[in-house]
């Protein structure tokens, strides 16, 4: 099995976090501790859970952790909706981003699955 940063989703969901956090500082002062802590958290969670369960012992635990990470990216893209909603990202920056993240979601699925 490859190592779990050489897995296209660890790569992807890496980056998106690093845009995340990006983003993020362009957000109004006040959600310091709200939204830009939540997404920041949800964003880097992902890649986060992938690395501790590659680390684990079994298989199990490992697609435990996988599941962790697919939670969390459903988290992100309704995290993604708001902030559009409330004019904190563009319609562009939103329409670049859901799509990665349901391409992730999709290929934690896949990972899941090849670890039954």
């Amino acid at each position: 099995m490859k190592k779990v940063e050489e897995l296209d989703v660890f790569k992807l969901s890496h980056s998106l976090a690093i845009k995340i956090f990006e983003i993020t500082k362009t957000f109004p002062e006040e959600e310091k501790f709200g939204l830009i802590s939540q997404a920041r958290r949800a964003a880097y969670s992902i890649p986060m859970n992938l690395m501790e369960g590659a680390h684990r012992l079994s298989s199990k635990e490992y697609r435990q952790f996988v599941g962790i990470a697919k939670g969390s990216a459903g988290e992100i893209k309704y995290q993604l909706l708001l902030v559009k909603d409330l004019k904190y990202i563009s319609d562009e920056n939103y329409s670049e981003l859901l799509p990665k993240y349901e391409r992730v979601s999709q290929m934690l699925t896949k990972l899941a699955k090849s670890l039954e």
